[in-house]
């Protein structure tokens, strides 16, 4: 009976080290993470600065902006929605410098309903936030041929299309047309790291649980 009991015991004892070390980790990742997601919101609402001749997606990502020059009319129709307001589309418009370089916009929201009004060329002073949007997947349809409508914030073949810059300025504030700004925000980057230390520890509960239990039938057994 010893020898079983002992062996049992090891084993239930291993099993709830390796959960809870898993679980202690996930806290280190919970840490790390909200540290990262920190960094990135106070990057976003810093000073703005000149659009860098050439950004770097990594580097630069989330670099508060601000620039002038005169919307062209030049634009692309995202598909997206708005919750307590339905679907609609993001504006994907044209700015260009005064210096002549061609920047691809994200000036935010319109309903469904106001797709069909143009937008003019105008002059406009932008303040927003460098982005490269990760929207696109094997499962991302084309462009509507037919609509135009595009699905996903494709930014490199938006920039192609338009001739722009091959990256994105999201608009911070209203860029007028009655076009809603859909800031940049870190609320879609992920942080399920405590959510996974909870599953690791009561995993842990639950093994030591069983291993007590199984202790318990291996002396009744005996006895």
């Amino acid at each position: 009976m010893a020898r079983r009991m002992i062996a049992a015991l090891l084993f239930g004892l291993f099993g709830v080290a390796v959960l809870c070390g898993l679980g202690i980790w996930q806290l280190e990742r919970l840490q790390w993470k909200t540290g990262v997601i920190a960094a990135i919101d106070a990057r976003i609402g810093d000073t703005p600065v000149e659009v860098p001749q050439r950004p770097d997606p990594v580097t630069d990502r989330y670099l508060s902006v601000d620039v002038t020059g005169r919307f062209t009319g030049d634009e692309v129709f995202v598909l997206s929605s708005v919750p307590n307001i339905g679907a609609g589309y993001r504006v994907m418009a044209v700015l260009e410098t005064l210096t002549g370089r061609r920047l691809l916009v994200d000036r935010g929201f319109i309903p469904d309903a106001a797709r069909g009004v143009p937008h003019q060329a105008k002059k406009a002073v932008v303040t927003g936030n460098l982005l490269w949007p990760q929207e696109i997947d094997s499962f991302t349809p084309a462009p509507d041929p037919v609509t135009g409508m595009w699905f996903a914030r494709d930014v490199p073949a938006i920039a192609a299309k338009l001739r722009t810059e091959p990256f994105l300025i999201v608009a911070a504030s209203e860029t007028g047309d009655g076009i809603a700004p859909m800031p940049v925000d870190s609320s879609d980057i992920p942080n399920d790291h405590e959510m996974y230390a909870i599953t690791w520890f009561s995993l842990a509960l639950v093994w030591a649980g069983m291993t007590g239990l199984l202790l318990w039938r291996i002396r009744q057994r005996t006895a």
